[in-house]
């Protein structure tokens, strides 16, 4: 059983007349989170990081839960938004694995995955916390099966790769190499199997240079022309008599 005030059960929540308070109590949440993990979680650590009184947390959530799934959803959102824009800016297959490692190293930076690792940890304790989790991951998958699909408009392989099975992979690799990671503090490992896929992505990109192949291309058409030390030797155009 657990604790009072502890993220023990998911319940319908109550609503939302001050948008403010819920704002405060969300962020509170997320920090709460990254800090103290899920089990730190309780009413009253995350009401006194908000300022707070912990009566209104299930006054406007319900349950401590169901505030811890409001702060994913916040951080869901957020990073779906920035997931978007990054990848719209991606003209080739070496762009969108460029964009990948950025996307990567941010949430570490961030501490984004803590968030969702310590939900997936509390899931084994919490009845009804799973399949909430689960439905939150949903739509990280729906977005990578976008992105592949509009990878693969127009190539052979679109008419023969399951996009939707390669999103799931993806997004299971993704997940798996950001909580290995963050278990270890060690994100070396990850950021090479990155670079090894840019190197595949350059194969299925004719013409396309991957970045370190640019930047040395870059160098060398900057790179002033070479003047001969070695002065030739003077022709006698003088006529003989």
């Amino acid at each position: 059983m657990g604790k009072s005030g502890s993220p023990s059960t998911v319940r319908a929540g109550g609503g939302s007349r001050s948008a403010e308070t819920r704002r405060l109590l969300v962020e509170a949440a997320i920090t709460t989170l990254k800090e103290d993990g899920y089990a730190g979680s309780s009413a009253r650590a995350i009401a006194e990081r908000a300022g707070s009184n912990q009566g209104l947390i299930f006054y406007h959530f319900g349950s401590v839960a169901n505030l811890l799934l409001a702060a994913l959803d916040a951080v869901s959102s957020e990073r779906l938004a920035h997931y978007g824009a990054s990848i719209d800016q991606a003209g080739s297959l070496v762009d969108l694995v460029g964009a990948a490692t950025d996307i990567f190293s941010d949430d570490l930076d961030a501490g984004y995955v803590t968030v969702l690792v310590e939900m997936i940890a509390g899931a084994s304790a919490t009845p009804g916390l799973g399949p909430e989790v689960a439905a939150r991951i949903r739509p990280w998958t729906d977005f990578a099966q976008r992105v592949i699909d509009g990878a693969l408009a127009g190539s052979p392989l679109g008419s023969v790769v399951p996009s939707r099975d390669v999103a799931h992979g993806i997004v299971a690799l993704y997940l798996g190499l950001e909580m290995l990671s963050h278990l270890d503090g060690d994100r070396a490992p990850a950021l090479a199997l990155f670079a090894h896929a840019t190197q595949l992505a350059t194969l299925f990109s004719p013409g396309q240079d991957a970045p370190a192949t640019k930047a040395k291309a870059k160098a060398n058409t900057n790179a002033k022309p070479k003047t001969d030390t070695h002065p030739k030797p003077k022709t006698n155009t003088k006529e003989t008599p």
